[in-house]
């Protein structure tokens, strides 16, 4: 995702948003047991993953910021991916500001698998890395994230495709896939070798998702058809293509909204409900930001307890476009398409102050 690096509040206008967001909510949803004050939780590209009975979210951040929760409305500060910053980031973006953006987080065979993202703001200057931990529990003795280092890397003039925003699935036969992209000349599919670590040989790649690109656009300026951050999600008997399309990162101005198409294969094509290839422009609006929100996306999506959930960031127009978390009811239609109620976006989602 093209982003601005997350806003680092000082604490006297951290304690002025928490009386804010509290006036306005019952005094329950404002305080912990110790009378200590709530706010909304502010992410971008949220990702999620649950061991035990704990929820664990992982956000854009330095270092990749970590927190969990027992119930998925109250939240508390984990840690952090990386201490510093991975070893290689400077020598792929010089302007590496310690911000890793857009995680995805899996578990498999009992290791846990944490993606992230280096990036040059507005360049295909980027690669998605990978770090690796037993547990996400950071009281075990086993805690610690291992970084495998560059799973893929984009390179301007050699790439018209962008190495962020990475999500992992695994097809029916068990082999893991990786979606990325944003912008350029769209989003990618490419198959992992089954250490999760590194491309899977030969190299197979696939495009899932791409806009209407100008012939003569030059190959290193990313616009102007705005898609990113593909997450593909298994269920019943499809697998379902969702995109962002529109700018993040501007409050107010941020036009985020959502798209989805669905496949019987993980490697597509993905149509939407018209029957529109995404690889050719499709996508079926899903869910678009309204006066409060002006804007949302970046989501993943997850079964917890037999129950589906869309998980992204809205901005707040309340707030000065702050991105808040947000985790919605995903529901399907009589035709198997995702629904998601709009009214869920003014739902609180809260964060205990610690």
């Amino acid at each position: 995702m093209f982003r601005l690096p997350a806003t680092q509040r000082s604490h006297s206008r951290a304690l002025a948003a928490l009386l804010a967001t509290c006036i306005a909510l019952p005094l329950t949803a404002c305080a912990d047991s110790d009378d200590k004050p709530q706010r909304q939780i502010d992410v971008h590209d949220p990702v999620m993953a649950k061991e035990g009975d704990t929820y664990y979210l992982f956000s854009t951040g330095p270092g990749i910021t970590i927190y969990s929760s027992q119930d998925m409305q109250h939240w508390k500060y984990s840690g952090r991916g990386f201490d510093g910053e991975p070893a290689w980031a400077k020598n792929v973006s010089a302007t590496f500001n310690g911000h890793l953006w857009a995680p995805d987080i899996v578990e498999h065979d009992g290791r846990f698998y944490l993606y992230y993202s280096v990036s040059a703001f507005g360049k295909n200057t980027s690669a998605i890395g990978v770090t690796v931990s037993p547990t996400l529990d950071p009281n075990s003795a086993e805690y610690g994230w291992k970084d495998q280092g560059i799973v893929v890397r984009s390179i301007p003039h050699r790439d018209h495709w962008n190495a962020i925003d990475p999500a992992v699935i695994f097809d029916e036969g068990g082999t893991p896939w990786m979606s990325f992209g944003s912008f350029w000349e769209g989003l990618k599919l490419v198959k992992l070798d089954p250490s999760l670590t590194k491309l899977a040989e030969p190299q197979e790649w696939h495009t899932i998702a791409r806009g209407d690109r100008p012939k003569f656009q030059p190959v290193d300026k990313a616009g102007p058809e705005e898609l990113e951050a593909p997450f593909i999600f298994h269920k019943n008997g499809y697998y379902y293509l969702f995109i962002s399309r529109g700018l993040c990162c501007k409050g107010d101005d941020s036009t985020y909204r959502l798209a989805v198409g669905r496949a019987k294969s993980v490697t597509g094509p993905y149509l939407d409900k018209d029957g529109v290839d995404m690889a050719n422009g499709g996508g079926t609006p899903l869910i678009a930001g309204n006066k409060a929100w002006p804007g949302l996306g970046h989501n993943s999506a997850y079964t917890f307890d037999g129950k589906d959930y869309l998980v992204l960031h809205a901005y707040e127009s309340a707030d000065n476009g702050l991105q808040k978390l947000k985790i919605m009811n995903l529901k399907w239609d009589k035709d198997l398409w995702p629904i998601v109620d709009s009214a869920e976006l003014d739902s609180y989602q809260g964060f205990k102050v610690r």
